[in-house]
């Protein structure tokens, strides 16, 4: 059973949740969300925020705060084979009770089909809000390009 140890990223200030399914090997190792350099999370977000691809957690974490996003993942604990989402199993979600507590959220995102799948069944029936499923930028989601990620991505714009 693999535990969740990278704290969410958030403030007072943010206004969008972004949830991934669980983190990747390559993010459990550097410690911070969307790790792999394969994954098009920050180039995708960078091109909807128009700004520079962070190169460091610093600079991760300092656009996502500057652009009133926060980011967490559905998932406390489970088991899971590398980073295969179709691995998962026996889940513990995570409590997000905290960040809606603190923060003004006013709209939930998924990173991807899985993780909509759990924050239907494991968050939705505890919190009663819903989510905005978007098309992962995992790279094996290899049907959506970069162009199709960051034009299916825009909608986070409205809300921060």
């Amino acid at each position: 059973m693999l535990q969740h140890t990278i704290k969410p990223v958030y403030d007072s200030q943010s206004r969008i949740l972004i949830l991934g399914s669980f983190p990747s090997v390559k993010s459990r190792e550097q410690q911070f969300f969307y790790g792999h350099k394969q994954n098009r999370f920050w180039r995708v977000l960078a091109q909807v925020f128009a700004c520079a691809v962070p190169e460091n957690v610093e600079q991760k974490r300092e656009m996502l705060l500057s652009h009133h996003v926060a980011v967490w993942d559905v998932i406390a604990s489970c088991e899971i084979t590398g980073s295969s989402d179709a691995s998962i199993r026996n889940v513990t979600p995570n409590d997000l009770s905290p960040i809606l507590a603190q923060a003004d959220i006013r709209a939930i995102y998924t990173n991807g089909g899985k993780a909509q799948q759990l924050y239907q069944k494991y968050i939705f029936p505890v919190n009663g809000r819903g989510a905005v499923s978007l098309p992962s930028t995992s790279p094996a989601n290899a049907g959506y390009s970069l162009e199709r990620l960051v034009e299916a991505w825009q909608m986070i714009r409205e809300e921060t």
